[in-house]
């Protein structure tokens, strides 16, 4: 009795979790991945909104470890899909987005002030195409890691959040492995798949001049908005648009 039990569990499970992911419709599952130094919740207006209007929506917890391994996280969220996918990445979601979109189930990335690199290239070496931010000023490495202090969070991450805001922000980050930032990128997806691209005017920690240089590279659709880093919290209606938009292509 025990074994069937379990077994029925988990065929209940299975069937939940294949039944979740189906699409209603034509509209495509919007997935979202986060960057460093902050997580899945920070997309928690865009779900919310999405969600009210039919859409199905994921939101991968990376453990920003490698583009391999959070690439490999968000091909699992893919793999339970059924139909179409948007992939949304902010920051270093960028990074992954650009190998898991190679899957043939996305139909369109949506880079937020993220990282869009050629293949080959880390994210220092893409980064070496315009001038730096204060953000190293702020980086507190802890035994391979890598967070950002309190002040950072307050002075080049989210400086246009309130001091409520910003506090969990704080609390709330993953830190990085540290030898994310030399992490070579393979081929992009950006080169084969429509892509958009929203450029934080008043970004200190990607400076807005490398998000237009990699815009321009991708030839994507691009939208300027005036932004902190976390625009998604500070300008949430801005990106919910711009996500729309492309889910609508």
């Amino acid at each position: 009795m025990k074994t069937f039990k379990i077994f029925f569990l988990m065929t209940l499970l299975a069937a939940t979790v294949a039944n979740g992911q189906t699409t209603g419709g034509d509209k495509p599952t919007i997935v979202f991945v986060h960057g460093i130094w902050a997580d899945g919740s920070c997309f928690s207006s865009q779900i919310e909104a999405l969600q009210a209007k039919g859409y199905q929506v994921m939101s991968v917890q990376n453990e920003v470890v490698s583009i391999d391994a959070d690439a490999a996280k968000v091909q699992n969220v893919i793999d339970m899909i059924k139909g179409k996918v948007i992939l949304v990445g902010h920051s270093w979601g960028g990074m992954v987005i650009t190998k898991a979109g190679n899957d043939p189930k996305v139909v369109g990335l949506v880079y937020l002030a993220a990282y869009a690199p050629e293949s080959g290239e880390s994210l220092l070496d893409v980064s070496a195409n315009a001038p730096q931010t204060e953000l190293t000023k702020y980086l507190v490495p802890s035994d391979g890691s890598v967070f950002i202090s309190e002040e950072g969070v307050k002075k080049v991450f989210a400086q246009d959040l309130d001091a409520k805001k910003q506090s969990l922000i704080y609390a709330t980050q993953v830190s990085a492995t540290h030898t994310v930032f030399e992490d070579k990128s393979g081929e992009p997806a950006w080169k084969h798949k429509p892509s958009w691209y929203v450029v934080a005017q008043n970004d200190k920690t990607i400076h807005p001049d490398l998000e237009r240089f990699m815009s321009k590279r991708m030839k994507a659709k691009t939208i300027e908005i005036p932004s902190s880093h976390v625009m998604m919290l500070a300008r949430p209606a801005d990106v919910l648009k711009v996500i729309e938009e492309a889910a609508k292509q």
